[in-house]
């Protein structure tokens, strides 16, 4: 992500002239998604609320308005804990679902 100022204040870029995936999650009060990696592709998360975010073996707490970087093969997961989180996520590179490998998941899925 890039800020430029303005004189009226500022921009955030997410992508400019890129080929990327852009979507909204919403991650429901005590739920997780998969600890996972991407070899394909490179994450980047705008925080629109407070949350929790695993990079490695590392978690912590993020703040609303906060950005975070996944890079490719970095393990990782967004969870909530007492309430909704939500995050703007802006993927660059190949977007397929099969380049997602799950390490762990409390629903199953492999």
């Amino acid at each position: 992500m890039k800020e430029v100022r303005r004189p009226w204040g500022s921009e955030k870029h997410f992508a400019k002239n890129e080929k990327r995936t852009v979507k909204i999650l919403s991650v429901a009060p005590g739920e997780a998604l998969s600890l996972q990696k991407h070899r394909y592709r490179v994450e980047e998360w705008f925080f629109l609320t407070d949350g929790w975010v695993q990079k490695g073996s590392r978690k912590f707490k993020v703040r609303k308005g906060a950005f975070v970087r996944i890079g490719k093969n970095q393990r990782h997961r967004l969870f909530a804990k007492k309430k909704r989180v939500e995050v703007l996520e802006v993927s660059f590179g190949k977007f397929l679902q099969s380049d997602e490998v799950r390490l762990e998941d409390k629903y199953g899925r492999a």
